[in-house]
């Protein structure tokens, strides 16, 4: 009897952290999320040109 009840009251407690996450997740992302995909957005696109930057040095190189 013991063994079912924990059993149940284990399955809940599953089941409500589950939905506790879900509700979580939601679709409008907040201020935070926001700056950060604004910062990774800024970063991708120094990286492009650090890249651009050593693909032109490399070019002038070979060049001479």
């Amino acid at each position: 009897m013991t063994h079912d009840v924990l059993k149940k009251l284990g399955l809940a407690l599953l089941v409500g952290l589950l939905t506790a996450g879900l509700v979580g997740c939601q679709d409008d992302p907040g201020p935070a999320e926001e700056a950060g995909q604004e910062i990774d957005e800024a970063m991708e696109d120094a990286g492009e040109g650090v890249e651009e930057m050593g693909e032109s040095i490399q070019d002038a190189a070979e060049g001479d």
